[in-house]
């Protein structure tokens, strides 16, 4: 028996656990900010362009904290991310807005399938039904009241398409962009850089990546079917063990900080 929020077998980790899933991160991240409140917040507050891999880092724990991690886990890490989002505020939004938190948990649900079908097959509706539920946690957990979240996974789809269709970027939105695309990483990871902003580009919604200006030539377009297509190929037939790094490492920097001893489940 898991000691989580959820058990092994749950959609929300057989997704989660997926090393790749970082790959989306930057789809997940420009979708949320497209938000112009979420936007603003984040251009105001966050510290992405001075040390991006220390967000990414922050990011990481909570999602596996609240995906993988222990009850206690989850629920410590996310009283500490509620307390940093009290302070986030400015004029005409703040961090704990139930709006906000809903689309940013809509984000991560949307992207991760996104890859997740590209690369293992698609998910059945029922599936998909049950990984939504699932992942309405990660507002809920973070103070948003049960109710606000889409109630189902097709009430989800409604809202889902309402908000792409709707949502206007401004200013902030393009210049979170830029800290995201191309931020100040260590010489060594520059060259997969490129890589990176051709998968944040082809997973986002058509509508937003318009509205950000980025080119999408048959070039492009072309490029980036062949990059899901090579990691289709090699991904799945990884070791589950290499696939999980990502995850067991983040969990672990996250225990020997917190003092932690539990062992990464498998």
């Amino acid at each position: 028996m898991s000691n989580g929020l959820f058990e092994d077998d749950d959609l929300i980790r057989r997704v989660s656990r997926e090393g790749i899933l970082l790959a989306a991160g930057g789809a997940a991240s420009l979708l949320q900010t497209a938000h112009p409140k979420v936007a603003q917040g984040v251009y105001d507050h966050s510290y992405t362009a001075e040390d991006p891999l220390g967000r990414l880092r922050g990011t990481m724990q909570w999602v596996y904290a609240v995906s993988w991690g222990t009850r206690e886990e989850a629920e410590r890490l996310s009283a500490v991310v509620t307390r940093m989002h009290d302070r986030v505020t400015g004029p005409g939004y703040r961090a704990n807005d139930p709006e906000l938190q809903v689309w940013v948990a809509a984000t991560l649900f949307a992207t991760a399938v996104h890859l997740y079908e590209s690369l293992f097959g698609r998910l059945s509706d029922a599936e998909r039904a049950a990984y939504y539920e699932q992942s309405k946690v990660f507002a809920t957990i973070l103070g948003c009241p049960p109710d606000k979240p889409p109630a189902t996974y097709a009430d989800f789809r409604v809202y889902y398409a309402d908000m792409i269709s709707r949502i206007e970027i401004g200013d902030a939105s393009r210049a979170v962009a830029e800290q995201v695309l191309h931020p100040d990483v260590p010489w060594f990871l520059r060259p997969g850089l490129p890589a990176v902003r051709l998968m944040t580009a082809g997973l986002m919604p058509a509508p937003i990546r318009e509205q950000y200006g980025w080119s999408w030539t048959p070039a492009r377009r072309m490029r980036f079917r062949l990059l899901l297509r090579l990691l289709a190929l090699v991904y799945p037939r990884l070791p589950l063990r290499v696939r999980t790094l990502p995850r067991d490492h983040y969990l672990r920097e996250l225990r020997r900080r917190t003092g932690g001893r539990r062992t990464v489940p498998a």
